[in-house]
C-alpha cells in the first residue's frame, strides 16, 4: 500500500483537527511600533494539567508501520525547527485501524496542528532535514492513561 504527501489546507485537514502557522501568523492582532500580538490563534480543549513535551524525530525511512490513538484528548503538535510529515487516519470504532484511509500531510516548521481525539497517528517524520524538534501538548501522563499503540497489518510507504 502507498499514500501520497498532501499539502496542508483547511479543506483537506479539517476532519482531523485544526492547524495554525506560528512563524508567519495571520489574523487579528494588537500592533504598535514594537510588537504585534496575535491573540487566540487557536485553542484546544485540554482538561486537567497540560503537559508540554518535545519529540525529536530523526530522518528515517518513510514507512508507516505503527499508529497510536488517544480516545479522550486532543493532541497539539508544533514542529519548531524543521518540516515534518504527519500521518493520520480518521477515528474508528472497536480499535480497528482503517489503514486504507491513511493520509500524510507536510506540516511546515512553525505550523501548529491539533489532532482531534480518536484520530490515529504516531511520531511524525522529519522531512527534507536530518531531524526536527516538535513541541507536543497533551494532558499530563496521556502516554500512560490514554494511549493505545497498534502495529499495522501491512506497512504503508509514503511517496512524494
Amino acid at each position: 500500500m502507498e499514500t501520497k504527501i498532501k499539502p496542508l489546507s483547511e479543506l483537506s485537514y479539517n476532519k482531523y483537527g485544526l492547524y495554525q502557522n506560528f512563524i508567519f501568523p495571520e489574523g487579528q492582532s494588537f500592533d504598535n511600533m514594537h510588537f504585534s500580538f496575535y491573540r487566540d490563534l487557536v485553542t484546544a480543549p485540554c482538561g486537567g494539567s497540560t503537559s508540554f513535551s518535545v519529540c525529536l524525530v530523526k530522518k528515517r525511512p518513510l514507512i508507516v508501520d505503527v499508529m497510536e490513538i488517544h480516545n479522550h484528548t486532543y493532541e497539539t503538535i508544533l514542529p519548531l525547527d524543521g518540516d515534518i510529515l504527519l500521518q493520520v487516519i480518521p477515528a474508528s470504532q472497536n480499535g480497528v485501524i482503517p489503514a486504507e484511509k491513511t493520509e500524510v500531510f507536510m506540516v511546515p516548521k512553525g505550523t501548529m496542528v491539533i489532532l482531534r481525539s480518536g484520530v490515529w497517528h504516531h511520531a511524525p517524520f522529519a522531512y527534507n532535514c536530518d531531524a526536527a524538534n516538535i513541541l507536543i501538548v497533551l494532558p499530563e501522563r496521556t502516554y500512560a492513561n490514554d494511549c493505545t499503540v497498534e502495529e499495522l497489518d501491512e506497512p504503508i510507504r509514503i511517496i512524494d
